[in-house]
């Protein structure tokens, strides 16, 4: 068995991935999503006595174009919506909408099918043989303790067996998340698709579930591994760093974000790191200029996970460096 370096329990990975690659390639395996998102979560009491998040919005524009840059949360909560008037005046402005991958394509029943195949182990193996000892032991008592949540998303422990790493990791990370009440359903990503989709603005990816689920795929059984005991750890920890990374998300705050989730991502796993962030944003990068450049003024509202705006290597910056306007759009930081 492949050994690490026990770390206090962390999110950052786990997170990291979740709120980055694949949370709806990931929860699209638990059961085929409608094929259109709603546009919006039933207004509740809760919703309305709190603060819409401040977003973390900036805009980017060149002589006649403009992008707009959403860094988005996957997996929310029924409190977290209204939006910021500026979101959605940001989508009002925007003649279409780019997302990390396609709408139409997240919603088809075929992605879960995709997925699974890629998951699934090949040579007659259990997951607990590849685990080694101590870590199929706490495998097995996450899979005890959250039997109940499990079982709501289709699966079990045993059916667990069948699959790699990477992705009962994924399926650890998400049903906790699940269990204390976040939902797929009301991500960002799936609130705006849905918003698109019913003002017909066109909405495309910028990567196929194909590229994304060769990502996983494709990490070395290390990195798998780390990725599969991160997320044990972290369910095992509760739900404090989980809560607290959501609370700087809502809050719009980049420092948080920064010092916590990429800071230890880019230091502890700097090679998953790269792969995930760096070289993801770099491959973005001209498909985003592209839009600039096009002819007429149409406009675009990117969303894609936060991570991927934030900091030196994130999108923001990027563009700032080849010379375009970029300021941040957020009322509420102005505010006293």
């Amino acid at each position: 068995m492949t050994t690490f370096h026990k770390r206090t329990p962390s999110p950052v990975l786990a997170a990291a991935l979740t709120a980055s690659i694949a949370v709806g390639t990931a929860t699209a395996a638990l059961a085929a999503p409608q094929a259109v998102s709603p546009a919006a979560p039933p207004a509740t009491a809760e919703a309305a006595a709190k603060a819409p998040p401040v977003p973390l919005l900036w805009k980017v524009s060149d002589d006649d174009n403009s992008l707009y840059l959403l860094g988005s949360f996957h997996l929310l909560l029924p409190g977290d919506y209204p939006l910021s008037r500026d979101v959605d005046m940001a989508f009002a402005d925007a003649e279409k909408l780019v997302f990390e991958m396609a709408p139409d394509e997240l919603a088809s029943p075929q992605l879960a099918i995709q997925m699974a195949q890629a998951a699934m182990r090949a040579d007659g193996s259990t997951l607990d043989q590849q685990l080694g000892p101590e870590l199929a032991a706490k495998l097995a008592s996450w899979g005890q303790a959250s039997a109940a949540q499990l079982a709501a998303t289709g699966m079990t422990v045993e059916v667990l067996q069948r699959f790699e790493p990477w992705f009962v990791g994924m399926m650890v990370t998400i049903t906790q998340m699940m269990g204390l009440g976040f939902d797929p359903a009301l991500g960002l990503d799936a609130h705006m698709g849905g918003l698109a989709h019913q003002a017909q603005k066109p909405a495309t990816g910028l990567e196929t579930g194909a590229q994304q689920i060769a990502f996983l795929d494709g990490m070395d059984a290390g990195e798998q591994l780390q990725m599969l005991e991160q997320a044990l750890d972290q369910a095992e920890a509760g739900a404090d760093q989980t809560l607290a990374l959501h609370a700087a998300w809502r809050a719009g705050d980049v420092e948080a974000i920064l010092a916590g989730t990429v800071a230890e991502l880019r230091r502890d796993f700097p090679e998953l790191y790269r792969a995930i962030n760096v070289e993801r944003n770099n491959a973005w990068l001209p498909k985003l200029e592209a839009r600039l450049r096009e002819d007429g003024d149409d406009d675009t509202l990117v969303v894609v996970g936060a991570m991927h705006l934030l900091g030196e290597d994130g999108v923001v910056e990027k563009l700032r460096a080849k010379g375009y306007a970029v300021e941040r759009v957020c009322s509420a930081c102005a505010a006293p």
